[in-house]
């Protein structure tokens, strides 16, 4: 199993929601993910990022397939255009 995780710290809050949405639907049109969460920070400590996705996938090469993905691609260009940063670990268990 591959899990895949991203955090990104937004430039704007108010894009929070929308962004989670459009990570959350992706489990709906994208049919190599396992598994999908996507969450908002709580804490909203100095430290904190904005937004966290965790997404599972059977195997490296389905997390490949997720990357080039159409519906992945479109949430992730929207994405680079509203965060201010983005920080990811990739590791199998």
């Amino acid at each position: 199993m591959i899990t895949h995780v991203v955090l990104f710290k937004l430039k704007n809050a108010s894009e929070i929601k929308k962004v989670t949405e459009m990570l959350r639907a992706l489990k709906k049109t994208v049919p190599m993910i396992r598994s999908l969460e996507a969450g908002e920070d709580v804490l909203r400590a100095q430290r904190s990022y904005d937004l966290a996705l965790t997404v599972k996938f059977d195997t490296l090469e389905d997390l490949e397939k997720y990357q080039t993905h159409p519906e992945h691609k479109k949430a992730a260009d929207y994405i680079a255009g509203v965060r201010e940063s983005v920080i990811t670990v990739d590791y199998e268990s």
